[in-house]
């Protein structure tokens, strides 16, 4: 299957990196003419992944009609930009979903997004814990292949597998997704704790307790507890939870040394997902009935709508209960 990857973040390069380990031809679609311009004369992207060469196979354009020919097309944009990139992708071609989040305005999931936007192409997501600069360099990485067509997926499995890069198959795309997304607001509660220093044993609780609320949220949704539990879940809240590479965590760090958010998320080139989902999760648990107190806290940080003190010991002092 010939690949083509749009967006040329550092999530998208790595993946074009990957994808073209063993010579294969991959397109690579970038919206800035520099980044285009940098990959096909020097074999870098300094905007978004500086340090890694790029294989020669990996050629970028900013033109959508130099990837028609694709096989398969793998979307890389910002969570809330997908529905145009997808309704602009090629008609008919497998789109593999890589975009973590929820949209907002809609409450849809990025799959839900994909199908309203380009109908008559199959579906597919692929979510998992996944730093782009190791995937890039050839580190170990295993992530989550979800695809309702068994074929389909395995054909995808077979064009994107390498020996340090090994994708799980799974049906159930629904729980791939709502991991990528609920996991992106946690992180930024964990780096909040790191950077108000409460500790590894708060950020140990954190970690475990949003897991109990992607738990509930995901299983209200139709997700089995199984893929939660998994690399698409589970494994993707440890590795964001626990990093400043992870530019979720990086900005509730901020949050938690006390700087405004609007400051935040202004001086940043590259998404911060969580900062967007936050209010758009926190209403679809409001709609389902589902108790989401980390993601509450997270939402009340972002629109400076509490002190952090204040956030802190409601989280603390909530009333006890069996876990």
């Amino acid at each position: 299957m010939k690949a083509g990857v749009i967006g040329a973040g550092a999530w998208g390069t790595a993946l074009a990196q990957t994808l073209s380990a063993d010579g294969q031809d991959v397109r690579l679609w970038a919206l800035e003419p520099e980044v285009v311009e940098a990959i096909n004369r020097d074999r870098v992207n300094p905007l978004y992944l500086p340090g890694v060469t790029l294989n020669p196979s990996v050629r970028a354009s900013g033109d959508m009609a130099d990837i028609a020919d694709r096989d398969m097309l793998l979307i890389v944009s910002p969570a809330q930009h997908l529905r145009g990139v997808a309704g602009s992708a090629p008609a008919g071609v497998p789109l593999i979903l890589c975009s973590k989040g929820i949209e907002a305005g809609t409450g849809l999931l990025m799959s839900e997004v994909a199908q309203q936007a380009q109908g008559a192409s199959p579906i597919a997501v692929l979510s998992g814990p996944t730093f782009a600069h190791e995937v890039a360099k050839g580190l170990p990485t295993a992530i989550t292949l979800a695809c309702a067509d068994a074929d389909l997926a395995a054909r995808i499995a077979a064009r994107i597998a390498r020996p340090a890069f090994r994708p799980y198959i799974s049906d159930d795309v629904v729980g791939a997704e709502i991991g990528g997304a609920v996991k992106n607001v946690l992180a930024i509660a964990c780096g909040v704790a790191d950077g108000a220093g409460l500790g590894l044993n708060a950020r140990a609780s954190l970690i475990s307790r949003g897991f109990a609320e992607m738990t509930r949220f995901g299983l209200a949704r139709g997700a089995r507890a199984e893929t939660l539990a998994g690399l698409s879940g589970l494994g993707d809240l440890v590795l964001t939870c626990s990093s400043t590479n992870s530019r979720n965590f990086s900005l509730g760090k901020g949050l938690g040394e006390g700087r405004p958010a609007a400051e935040l998320l202004a001086n940043r080139r590259t998404v911060a997902e969580g900062a967007f989902t936050a209010p758009v999760l926190r209403e679809a648990a409001r709609s389902a009935g589902v108790d989401m107190p980390v993601v509450e806290a997270v939402c009340a940080l972002l629109e400076d709508a509490s002190p952090l003190a204040q956030v802190i010991d409601a989280l603390l002092t909530r009333p006890l209960r069996p876990e």
